[in-house]
């Protein structure tokens, strides 16, 4: 006797609304996986490597041994983490202010100034670091008007010195992404409510309590968002260590990235060597994203 009960269909309504999704998502997905994921793990592969193309021999731990008797390597890596330490803060704390102060309602030409902070992000990478190098320049605007205000006595080569080389590095880092970062923190202001401001203006906080114990508190994911990513793209620091003072004077300046370029394309290619430096900025980058969630994140 045939079973009388009605079988049922194996893709339902909702399944069908599953299945049509991941056809979207597919392609895209794809695309990552070759353009992403098998180029990391090919990396990984042939960081372990050493030599030159077909010639090319497994070298185990050799390329990561190599780094730490390398000496321009500890230059660029302390060179990185010192742009971090220093420009980072900075940049962030002056587009939380400057954030503070576009989000002001009363205030007039908003569109124009927000528009005039965050032009230098769109600036061409070589187009400013040009302009860069041309303020402080031995006879550039910068020493000019520094010497006829009587600051100084003789031009500085700015470019010159390792300390006042960092120093214009940090100087362009914050003129170019203070902006980017000042919008991130402009979206997340206008979505809080302004009745919370007047509430406590009511109860006689002032504009600095305000922006210390309601401002920041408020804004604290978007906080956390923006020193993840600018933690990311410092240790990634390349066309500025380029374009600005190619890396000197005497690698002073230059970068991680900047020194895996060179590794790579500048001097005797050694991919195998390049590629285990850049596995570096990969465990650098996680492991203070990491430490940065654990530090931001406040749920119990």
């Amino acid at each position: 006797m045939e079973d009388s009960k009605p079988k049922k269909k194996w893709l339902t309504l909702s399944r069908k609304h599953n299945l049509t999704g991941w056809v979207f998502l597919l392609p895209a997905v794809l695309l990552i996986v070759i353009m992403n994921f098998v180029p990391m793990v090919q990396a990984l592969i042939l960081s372990f490597k050493t030599g030159i193309g077909v010639n090319m021999t497994w070298a185990g731990l050799y390329n990561y041994t190599r780094m730490l008797k390398d000496a321009t390597f500890w230059t660029a890596l302390k060179n990185t983490f010192f742009y971090l330490i220093i420009q980072v803060p900075i940049m962030l704390v002056l587009a939380l202010i400057l954030a503070q102060m576009l989000n002001d309602k009363d205030l007039k030409f908003k569109g124009l100034f927000r528009t005039a902070i965050f032009l230098p992000c769109a600036t061409s990478l070589v187009s400013y670091a040009i302009v860069f190098r041309t303020l402080f320049a031995t006879d550039g605007f910068v020493n000019t008007v520094l010497m006829n205000l009587h600051i100084i006595d003789s031009a500085i080569n700015w470019l010159g010195k390792p300390g006042t080389a960092k120093f214009v590095i940090i100087i362009a880092l914050i003129w170019r992404w203070t902006g980017y970062n000042m919008v991130f923190y402009l979206s997340g202001l206008q979505n809080i409510d302004y009745t919370i401001y007047e509430a406590a203006r009511i109860d006689g906080a002032s504009a600095v309590q305000s922006f210390w114990r309601l401002t920041v508190p408020l804004l604290k994911p978007t906080i956390l968002l923006t020193t993840i990513m600018s933690t990311n793209g410092t240790l990634q620091l390349f066309d500025e260590s380029v374009n600005l003072t190619s890396g000197g004077p005497g690698n002073a300046t230059i970068t991680l990235s900047h020194y895996i370029y060179n590794i790579s394309f500048k001097f005797t290619p050694n991919f195998g060597y390049s590629a285990a430096m850049s596995y570096v900025i990969f465990i650098l980058v996680a492991i203070l994203a990491v430490l940065q969630m654990k530090v931001g994140d406040t749920r119990d």
